[in-house]
């Protein structure tokens, strides 16, 4: 990721990425393997871009890896299909932790376990982020993507800067 963010960056080229960003793992595996130290420096060579970005979450964005689909400090466009889900956090696993004591407390721990699920899918889904016109986030079909990423290279074009790459600084 470093050396693409790198490459756009020095090129000058758009960034078109389609997004499948299940996040950061974590426990003791991870802590050992030192995850976030390796893709921290990726976060910052993405915020420290200047080119345009247009991002298509086509399935998970979720944690604090998902979030850097996109500089953060500027507008960039973003889009998700309807197969598209984000949070902090995927629900499978985490259910089960924050609501064991709803859980254990049930008659029927499985179903209580369904129903948790069900209502919290119902928040994760794009359509309601969509709803909501949250930020530059818009849900788009896969059939019309293809006409969004050309709207997005019209509008990329003009506002591309000629000469070398000027924020390409020190990195963590």
């Amino acid at each position: 990721m470093v050396r693409f963010a790198d490459l756009a960056e020095t090129f000058h080229l758009p960034v078109v990425y389609l997004m499948d960003c299940p996040g950061f793992m974590i426990g003791l595996e991870a802590e050992k393997a030192a995850t976030i130290r390796h893709g921290v420096p990726a976060m910052a060579a993405v915020n420290q871009t200047t080119v345009p970005w247009c991002t298509i979450i086509v399935r998970n964005a979720f944690g604090v890896a998902g979030v850097v689909h996109q500089p953060a400090d500027r507008y960039s466009m973003r889009y998700a299909w309807p197969s598209a889900y984000w949070g902090s956090l995927p629900l499978e696993g985490g259910i089960e932790a924050a609501y064991r004591a709803d859980i254990d407390a049930a008659d029927d721990p499985q179903a209580k376990l369904k129903e948790i699920e069900d209502r919290l899918n119902k928040l994760r889904s794009p359509f309601r982020s969509a709803e909501k016109k949250s930020g530059s986030r818009r849900s788009s079909t896969r059939a019309r993507t293809r006409s969004l990423l050309c709207e997005f290279v019209r509008l990329a074009e003009p506002i591309r800067t000629p000469g070398p790459a000027t924020n390409m600084t020190i990195r963590p």
